[in-house]
């Protein structure tokens, strides 16, 4: 069994302790410029590691090696077949799918001839094992197209075949000697091509092109998983997918279940839905959901996968090719001549629009519950912390978009490593922000960051 991180966070973020000095000036500096290498890009099941993933949430770099926990899966025969789907997955490597840390997760999404969509999740179990109870088989029209995502909570998931699948399910795990890491994907170019397709044909149900993000509690338009203000470093990345393990909830440390459950609810509002077919009468979220909603609703500016994405990096170099080819497992167009694909220009919009967001959610957020404890102790000090990560981090970990304790949002830390209050600058103004999102005096965040005034915090 691999060795576990020494945090139980399933987000693992970088703890840096704050400085007062930063308070004093905080700017955005010199962004770094990017140089995006191009390889040959086709799907592989090697076991080797994009650059550290989930980047924003492992530690210090000379202690990678040590906290990476790597795992299989072996995908079943005929994956995209209703038998294929209810097979369960197999976790390898010594990997316990009761462990949080070492859990995979599988969506898969159905598209039929008459443009309906559904959802199933296949199950996971540990290699030999069986399920509790066998899966639900779905009932799946001839001539649908069926797409599958992959989630891990650790750091690198390699698919495994099995008489075929691999080749069987067209699926993508990566480029050649560089997987993704936490994601990959089985026929998902084909899915959304053919709900591109039933939309043009005014057929889709349910449509993403006509169903309204919708407006939430705070008045503004509700994000989408293309929106800067909710994006990281690597977004469009693991799935909505949970299973119950031992009557206790096993979930994706997911951007997309981060915001269809935790930051949907704060804001109050709904996220895109379709029948669940491994329980009947029932509605549920999906990442193909989220991206071809987002695709149809999103204002612009749209974040799309940047060539600085830890997951798309080969050998913690920008990559073209793997690039583009994480972009076609979520529905986004190739990096163009245009400069989508600039982690510069990226950069530049999370500054522009996240931390304004923050600041005007931050009562809603500040009153909800922290998607982990381990971070943060409530939703805001999450997603601050959270944010800090992606501006900040060096590449294979965040965007780099500047120096350690430079960016516009800081979070303070108790002794835990637990976000416990924010600053956040916009227009040049600094401000203070308690855990339940609450604007008070400077010295508590400057206290906080000093290991002061850290009881009573949540």
């Amino acid at each position: 069994m691999r060795k576990q991180l020494r945090k139980t966070s399933i987000y693992r973020t970088r703890h840096r302790r704050f400085s007062p000095l930063a308070l004093m000036g905080i700017m955005l500096p010199a962004i770094l410029i990017m140089v995006a290498g191009v390889s040959f890009a086709m799907p592989q099941v090697f076991s080797s590691h994009a650059a550290g993933v989930q980047h924003k949430k492992h530690h210090k770099h000379q202690n990678t090696q040590q906290l990476m926990i790597n795992c299989t899966l072996t995908v079943p025969a005929n994956p995209l077949t209703a038998q294929g789907l209810a097979t369960p997955y197999q976790l390898g490597d010594g990997c316990d799918e009761a462990n949080k840390m070492q859990a995979a997760f599988v969506q898969g999404a159905v598209i039929d001839p008459a443009g309906n969509i559904s959802v199933y999740n296949p199950l996971v179990v540990n290699q030999g094992q069986q399920p509790a109870a066998a899966p639900v088989i779905p009932t799946i029209p001839a001539g649908s197209t069926v797409g599958i995502w992959f989630g891990f909570n650790g750091n690198n998931l390699t698919l495994q075949d099995m008489n075929g699948s691999l080749q069987q399910g067209n699926c993508v795990n990566g480029t050649n000697g560089s997987i993704f890491g936490q994601f990959s994907y089985c026929n998902a170019p084909a899915f959304f091509q053919a709900a591109i397709a039933a939309t043009a044909a005014g057929k889709i149900n349910p449509n993403p092109a006509k169903t309204a993000l919708g407006t939430g509690k705070d008045g503004l338009t509700c994000p989408s998983v293309r929106d800067f203000s909710v994006v990281d470093q690597d977004q469009s990345d693991n799935v909505t997918t949970t299973y119950l393990i031992n009557g206790t909830q096993q979930a994706n440390a997911s951007d997309n279940r981060l915001l269809d459950v935790a930051l949907d609810g704060a804001i109050g509002c709904t996220p895109l839905m379709a029948p669940d077919l491994a329980h009947p009468g029932q509605m549920t979220t999906a990442l193909p959901l989220n991206e071809l909603q987002a695709a149809g609703q999103q204002a612009a500016p749209l974040a799309l996968v940047p060539l600085g994405d830890p997951m798309t990096l080969v050998d913690n170099t920008p990559n073209t090719a793997k690039t583009d080819l994480y972009r076609m497992g979520v529905d986004q167009p190739a990096v163009g001549a245009s400069g989508d694909g600039s982690t510069v220009t990226y950069c530049q919009n999370l500054l522009r629009i996240a931390p304004q967001r923050l600041v005007t959610d931050a009562p809603l957020t500040g009153a909800a519950n922290s998607p982990d404890p381990a971070a943060a102790n409530s939703l805001f000090t999450f997603l601050a912390q959270r944010f800090q990560t992606t501006f900040e981090g060096p590449l294979g970990t965040g965007l780099q978009c500047a120096a350690a304790n430079q960016g516009p949002v800081q979070a303070q830390k108790d002794a835990n490593g637990v976000a416990i209050s924010a600053t956040i600058t916009v227009n040049g103004q600094t401000q203070c922000f308690d855990n339940m999102g609450n604007k008070v005096a400077m010295t508590v965040c400057i206290n906080n960051g000093n290991g002061k005034n850290q009881q009573g915090q949540g």
